[in-house]
């Protein structure tokens, strides 16, 4: 058994998956490639001003391979989009708190300061966010295929059902009792 084949498909929350890894992409694509443009220098731990923020020659980099990353999953679509938006999100806001600890050090090979770390703390959530929409929540819709993933004995007729196993929540179709 495949881990795709245990994961629902939807096609409309696929989208939003898709819309959010591109956009988040994009945004990323756009930033290292002023970073390169600019003829950074790679291993600077001051780093040099682009679109608000520090950035060096390793940063640019690091940002066009998350950028692909994120548009190859934007690409792929569905669950794997999903997967990936997640993924990324967490590793942004972990990096968020990694460079926080770095600031002002020789270790700070990004060459982070404040408006970085802010950056990626907000641009991992939003990513994250994209990732974990109709996926996570504690109240999803009963239409929801993760929903209905979670609840497999919820759409089955009661003579399917052992006893003792609750009836089905209001709103869900199955078969004609």
């Amino acid at each position: 058994m495949d881990f795709r084949d245990e994961l629902p498909v939807d096609h409309r929350l696929a989208n939003v998956y898709r819309l959010g890894a591109g956009l988040c992409g994009v945004v990323l694509l756009v930033f290292g490639c002023l970073g390169l443009a600019d003829g950074l220098a790679f291993f600077s731990t001051s780093g040099d001003r682009v679109a608000g923020l520090t950035s060096n020659g390793l940063l640019s980099l690091v940002s066009i391979a998350t950028a692909a990353v994120l548009i190859a999953g934007a690409v792929i679509g569905g669950n794997t989009a999903s997967t990936i938006n997640i993924v990324v999100g967490t590793l942004f806001v972990l990096s968020g708190f990694v460079n926080l600890a770095l600031l002002d050090s020789g270790a700070n090979v990004l060459a982070f300061r404040i408006p970085n770390v802010i950056f990626s703390f907000l641009m991992g959530l939003v990513i994250a966010t994209f990732g974990m929409y109709g996926r996570v929540s504690s109240k999803l819709p009963f239409d929801n295929p993760y929903w209905r993933h979670r609840h497999p004995r919820a759409t089955e007729p009661p003579a399917a059902r052992p006893l003792g196993d609750p009836a089905p929540r209001p709103g869900i179709t199955g078969p004609a009792r």
